[in-house]
């Protein structure tokens, strides 16, 4: 708590929408984890987090699409949402990755956290509605110990 009675994450401009999801998406089971959704929550963003882990490409996506819609992060009935959540999503896998959108294809594992957070942003003055994705986790062989952490963001316009 600071003197105000909120926490550090209170101040909007040090703790934008994108930095609060890369947040909850690494700290996931840690203590941080609650403040960092009580600020979330208190700024009426909608988010989720979850977790993955395969050697397919397109099962990461869904995961991530999936819980999106589950959670009530987007409308899976409106296009413009699904197709921010998209991009955002594709510009995550891309850093896990490192550009190259395939994992079982060259033996390739990944087991990852994420967060997908949606609220309003202040752009030069005016709020406008984005979406960030972040994923966190390892990518390696599909051996034990012959992994390294990765970590993808993404953030698009709704």
């Amino acid at each position: 708590m600071n003197a105000s009675g909120g926490t550090e994450y209170a101040n909007e401009t040090r703790y934008p929408l994108g930095k609060l999801a890369a947040l909850l998406a690494l700290m996931q089971q840690h203590s941080e984890e609650a403040v960092i959704r009580a600020e979330m929550d208190r700024r009426n963003y909608r988010y989720i987090t979850g977790r993955v882990g395969s050697m397919e490409l397109v099962k990461v996506i869904a995961a991530i699409e999936t819980a999106a819609k589950a959670g009530g992060v987007i409308n899976p009935d409106d296009y413009r949402e699904v197709h921010a959540l998209y991009h955002a999503t594709l510009e995550a896998v891309q850093g896990v990755g490192r550009g190259t959108l395939q994992f079982g294809e060259i033996l390739r594992t990944v087991g990852l956290t994420f967060c997908v957070a949606r609220g309003a942003v202040n752009v030069a003055g005016y709020l406008s509605d984005w979406m960030a994705v972040c994923i966190y986790g390892t990518i390696g062989a599909p051996k034990k110990g012959f992994e390294h952490e990765a970590i993808g963001f993404g953030y698009n316009h709704v």
